[in-house]
Parts: C-alpha cells; structure tokens; sequence
C-alpha cells in the first residue's frame, strides 16, 4: 500500500498504488502511477476479480479529469441571497453551516432538513451522514441518486428473495450456458463486464447463448443471438406470457419449486387466467421470436440474467423485478452456479450506500426503519435515547425536491450528486432549490447544475485523493487508495460530514482516522444479510477485496448467495408474486404520439461528470442528440443533423436529429448526460415525467410522451436564467461573470 503521508501535491517522486474506478459498478480496479502531483498513467489490475485487468476508456483518461479549472479547492459562501458566492476558509464555512442548520432544526423540527447523497459516496462517508440525520437530528430524510437506479431492484429482490443483494458474481459468466440481457446496454453502461461475455464466447465457441430484450437495437443487441424487440414499457408482460407458456406445458423445475418457494399454485391460478392474446399484442413481438426465447430458456441448464435501468426506470419497475425472479424460480436458476437473477448498479458505491442505510427507508446493516427492533438496535449502539429514530421512512429523491417546493423541507445538504441535471422534471427542481432556505453542497467541482443555487459549497476529494470501501455490483466490498493528496483545501467526503457534526457539537464524530468508521459500521452488519464482520479495515489493507457476506475474519468471502436454497424470508422460502401488466403512466396522445426514452452513452457518464473534462471523451461525443425512426422523420420533413424540438407536458428542448433504423417506430432516444452548463434548452430531464413506482419511490425516467417537429417552429422551455457560452462553448458562470469574468473548464460537472 502508498502510504498517504508520502505523497503531496507538489511531489515529484513517482510512486504507485490502486484505486477502485469512480465510475460504473463493475468495480474495476486500477492500478495508477503518481507523480508531479497528479497521476501518469492507468491500467486495470490483471488480479482484480471484477475486471481481470479489463478498462474502458473512461477509465484510461481518468488522469484528465484531475486538475481542471473548475475544480473546487476551498469552501465558498453566500450570506444572503442575491450575493455572489465568495471564498472562505474552513472556520467560517463550518460556523455558517452549524449555525444555518441549528437555526432551521430549533425552528422547524428534524424534518426540516435533508440529506441527498450518491452512489459515489464512499461508505465510510455515507454511514456518518446516516448516523448524523436518521440518529443525531432524528429525521429519516437521508436519500441517494441511487433511488433514480436501483430503488426497483432493492424492492424486487427483498419482496422475491427476502434480502438485498444479487445472489450471483461476475464468475457466473463463466458457468452459464444462457445469459438474458434485459433494459440494459451493457456496451455502453458496463463495457468491462460485456468484454467478459465476448471474451467467454470467444473462448467457448459463441457459448453462452446471448438473448438482449430491448426497444431498441443498441450495441449490445447487435452482439446477441437472439435479439428480442419488445414495445417499451410491456416487460412484464413479456416475463408473464414466458411464464405462463412454461408452466402450462409442464417445462419447469417441480422439486425447486416444491422444495424452496411458495405461492407457486396461486401464481400458476394468475399466469391461467392471463388473455395470452393480448400479452402478445402488448408485446409487439413476433410470435416465432418469442417461441425461440421459450425454447433457449426451457433447454438451459443455467440461466443468468443481467438487467439495469430499463426495468427499474419505472411506475412498474418491482412489478418488472419480481416478474423476472419468477421466471428464475420456475426453472430452478438461482443459487446454483452460472445462475440468477443479477443487477447491475450504475455507479461505484451503490450497493454500499445502502448497506449502510442511505435510502429513506433504511438504516445500517440492511435494517429498516419501520422495524421497532431494528431501530431499537441502532439506538443503543449510538447511545441515543428510545424514540429518536422515527417510524416513518423519510422523503425519496423526487420527494425531497417537492418538500423543497412546498415548505416542508427548508435544507439540503446534497453531496456528490448533480440533481438539477439527474432528476425528472427539472423545471420543478430548479423551483425547488430556489425556495429552499439553505441549500449545502458538498462536490469535487464548482460550478455544477445544482452549485449554482447554493448557500454552502464544501471542496471534496477526487477518486485519487482519498481512501474509502466501496461495494460493487457483485457484492465485493474493496479498499481504494489515496494516492495524491488533494488540492487546497479539500477534504475526503467522510470527514467532511464529521467536521460539520463536530461544529454542532453532536457527539460520535470524533474519527480520527477512516479506518475507524468502517470498523464501527462494520460492526453493525454482524448477524445481518449483508454480514461483513469479517471485512476489517486492517483485512482489507492485506486482501483489497472481499465479497459479503463475510461473517468473520477466517471466512474466504461468498462468491454466490443461497447455494443451499435457503433464501432470506422467515419461511427460508423464495417467493412467487404475480402482477399484471400496467402501461407506463403516461400515454401517447394526438397532441403528443411519440415515446421518448433516454439512457447512457459509452463516451459519457452521469451529468457528464468527469467525462466533460477528457479531451479525447468529448471529441467522440461533442453534444447530445435524438435518435429516430427515418419513418417518423420523414413524416415530420425532418433530415439527417437538422435541429428538432421534443416537447413533453413539462418543457422543450432542441436536439440535433440521428436517423436510424435501430428504432422502433414511434420511439425516440436522447443520452441524459448534457445539462445546462452545455447550453440552454438541452437538458433531456425538462421532459421527463416525475412518477414514482408506488412501491419503490423510482421515478419512471424510461417513457415519457413527445411531440417533435423541426426546430424552425419551436417553443421556448421557459428558461430564464439559462447562461450563455462563449464562442469556444466554455461556460461563463452567472455568479461570478457579473463581478470576475472568471473562466471555468469545459464540462464543469459533479461527480
């Protein structure tokens, strides 16, 4: 290991260490080589387990997105507002912060503040703002961007399996003989785990056999062997008219089901009185497709299926999960190797975040909060009175931004996140943000989107500045390293939640080191489904990864969950639960016919966070644009790059039109990454739909109705505050152009 105290920001020395990437789930480890205060190079570590020495080129540039001239390297503060945000150092900023925050808390109880994180919130950062909001102040309003993500999937497997948390591992890979692909573009979104099924089929003959279930013909559909062009929004549909097919022609493992399920013959009485008919229609598929999809999976003897946004983005994604766990239960594929259900998280850390209670409705430990035992646990290990931590879940993400609106909430302290680029609907987030009455952001860049409304901006450490544990989508808990200190003033994430809790004078946030928080949070898994007792800090120094659960430091870590077919339910049971297929919430119309969609793109990442600031990344993808159908452009006289405007019930914007036929018609698709800072009226999320799945809280960013035209007769969005670009298309920042005329980099995002 580098040991930190080694190594500053003006080192010349070169040394090397490894990090986890900051980026997608996968989990990739890097190995990098520092020196001159910044980092020379990147490579995958050949070792890792998540990434046998795979990269993707975001990660190659990562040394790019260090030193930038939008980087944030000391606090900045607005006393009142109206005034410019001004430098400050870290006395004043934390006096401001303790005292703002008191204030609000005195006035207006606990549930007048929020806290807003990410899945790129080490864990060690995402534990203490759990403790500091759900323990100390008392209110459950702690949330993540992984609500936008992952939210779904959480809810699926608790409610199918008993418990959070894939069963499957990355290895699976190598002892499936059918892999589904579902909503998701792994090409694009998780390129380093699609180069592990390439590599394997490759290898082994085009074994697995790739099935990609998607609207669209993406990179990754093209790589399948059966491609499966289901209409949006109709999964479940599909995963019912599978089911149904199978059990009504006996083909479905009957010792499982009778062993290690139940509510199997209340689902078979479901799945009977199901109109097959119109299943088919809503599916929109050929009938010859859907038979050969039947078939592949009846004949497997071990099914792993991947899936991401594309189930979980909407008002049915638990109904989506649940439905496809089904279709693991009827044929036996789970708990076995080369077999389950298994998703995949979007960034580094969200998995861990809500091991450690960062979703509303949870607390550490896979605990939640409207369990009296599990609350009662949490109380006597802060040493915090009987009652202080409430009942009720708090506010989820979009929640949190119509409390914002309506007065219920009066802070927020949003870190490492960028929602007035990431949340639906972002007219009404932005109307949010300015009638909160604090607004704290904690962010590695300034401006961003959301920093541009803020009261508190706090400098953060970047991905190679800072030691922390992340979890990955496979459940692998691992150590990434300090490998630079950090400019200025900034601070790891951790510590700078315990800086403001100690200038409140709450106490338990006397950490000196890192080391000691993951310790004490890892002692709240012990006995717990995801147990990592045995991951301590100091193992994690000698091992670097270890996968949950890990009840004790002689336990090897478990690659695969539920081997002895004993899932995480009182019964020891999985779990069929029947749902029908409801449309999205909503519909096309006359005044509004188009389906739009959005997603990722291989160049890009999140709110363009790092991404924006690699040369070579921007080169390949400049701008966002729209994909559509070449029958539907025809329709509208719309050719090739001619600038369209999509309106939905919310906004407009304007986007370059992409002709393809890897559309659907009547289906359009944008990237999500580009936000204001890259130009007005450009920022798909102002016409997205807000609508929640009633059961997970995750807003339906998926399907949303358009009306398109050629640019020439658009409408404004409304905007009134959008900010220009020079003519280099650099961002000058409206709070400080007014007065400094101060430059900021291209692509000035959070992370």
């Amino acid at each position: 290991m580098t040991n930190p105290a080694s190594i500053t920001a003006v080192d010349h020395r070169a040394s090397t260490g490894e990090a986890i990437c900051p980026y997608c789930g996968v989990g990739c480890r890097l190995w990098a080589e520092a020196a001159y205060g910044t980092i020379l190079r990147v490579k995958g570590v050949r070792a890792a387990a998540a990434n046998l020495g795979g990269i993707c080129a975001k990660g190659v540039l990562l040394p790019q997105v260090l030193h930038s001239p939008d980087r944030l390297t000391q606090p900045h503060l607005r006393v009142r507002r109206g005034d410019d945000l001004r430098p400050a150092n870290w006395d004043k900023a934390l006096a401001f912060t303790a005292q703002r925050l008191a204030e609000i808390l005195r006035t207006h109880g606990p549930d007048a503040v929020a806290f807003y994180g990410s899945g790129q919130l080490d864990s060690e950062a995402a534990y203490l703002a759990v403790k500091l909001f759900k323990g100390h102040f008392g209110t459950n309003n702690t949330d993540s961007n992984s609500r936008l993500c992952m939210a779904s999937a959480v809810a699926g497997y608790v409610s199918s399996l008993g418990a959070d948390g894939p069963p499957t591992c990355y290895d699976d890979i190598d002892a499936a003989d059918l892999i589904l692909i579902v909503g998701s573009n792994m090409a694009d979104a998780h390129p380093v785990t699609l180069d592990r099924i390439r590599a394997r089929r490759t290898r082994d003959g085009n074994r697995p056999f790739l099935v990609v279930i998607d609207p669209r013909r993406t990179k990754t559909a093209e790589l399948a062997d059966l491609h499966v062009p289901v209409a949006p929004g109709t999964d479940v549909a599909l995963f019912n008219w599978i089911a149904r097919r199978l059990v009504a022609s006996g083909r479905v493992d009957a010792a499982f089901i009778d062993a290690h399920s139940e509510g199997f013959a209340e689902f078979a009485e479901f799945l009977r009185n199901l109109d097959e008919d119109a299943l088919v229609a809503a599916i929109d598929v050929e009938p010859t497709c859907l038979d050969a999809l039947v078939e592949r999976i009846t004949g497997s003897r071990a099914m792993l299926s991947f899936y991401c946004m594309g189930l979980g983005q909407s008002t049915a994604g638990v109904a989506k999960h649940n439905s496809l766990i089904n279709l693991h239960l009827l044929t036996g594929h789970i708990g076995k190797p080369g077999a389950g259900p298994f998703s995949l998280t979007g960034q580094p850390n969200a998995m861990g975040g809500r091991e450690c209670g960062l979703l509303a409705h949870q607390l550490p430990g896979y605990r939640f909060v409207n369990n009296h035992q599990h609350r009662q646990e949490l109380e006597q290990f802060w040493e915090l009175p009987e009652g202080t931590i409430g009942p009720r879940p708090g506010l989820t993400a979009v929640e949190m931004f119509r409390g914002l609106e309506a007065g219920r909430i009066r802070a927020i302290w949003i870190a490492a996140t960028n929602p007035a680029a990431s949340l639906p609907d972002l007219h009404q987030v932005r109307r949010a943000l300015h009638r909160a009455e604090l607004v704290i952001v904690q962010d590695v860049y300034h401006p961003t989107e959301t920093s541009r409304f803020a009261d508190v901006v706090l400098p953060a450490a970047n991905w190679a500045e800072k030691e922390g544990t992340t979890t990955n989508s496979e459940r692998m808990v691992s150590i990434s390293e300090r490998l630079l200190a950090p400019p200025g003033a900034a601070r790891a994430d951790w510590e700078i939640i315990a800086l403001v809790a100690r200038k409140m004078g709450v106490p338990g946030f006397e950490f000196a080191r890192r080391e000691a928080v993951w310790d004490e949070f890892r002692r709240l898994t012990s006995g717990r489904p995801c147990d990592m007792t045995g991951i301590t800090a100091e193992r994690l120094r000698r091992e670097q990864s270890l996968q949950w659960p890990c009840p004790d430091e002689t336990h090897g870590g478990t690659k695969r969950r539920y081997l002895d077919r004993v899932f995480a339910t009182p019964s020891g049971r999985a779990r069929f639960l029947a749902h029908d297929h409801a449309p999205p919430k909503e519909a096309t119309d006359r005044e509004f016919p188009l389906v739009f969609t959005t997603g990722r793109i291989y160049a890009h990442w999140h709110t363009l966070t790092r991404t924006g600031k690699a040369d070579k990344l921007v080169a390949r993808d400049a701008e966002p644009y729209v994909e559509i159908h070449p029958a539907d452009a025809e329709r509208r006289g719309i050719v090739e790059g001619q600038p369209v405007t999509l309106q939905s019930r919310r906004g407009t914007i304007t986007l370059p039109a992409r002709l393809t036929t890897s559309m659907r018609p009547g289906l359009l698709f944008a990237p999500f990454h580009w936000g204001d800072l890259w130009g007005p009226d450009r920022a798909v999320n102002y016409l997205t739909i807000a609508a929640l799945d009633a059961q997970s809280n995750q807003p339906e960013l998926k399907y949303c109705a358009v009306a398109m035209e050629p640019a020439a007769n658009q409408v404004s969005n409304g905007t009134t505050d959008s900010a220009p670009l020079d003519g280099d298309g650099h961002f000058f920042h409206w709070f400080h152009s007014k007065s400094s005329k101060s430059r900021h980099g291209i692509g000035s995002q959070t992370r």
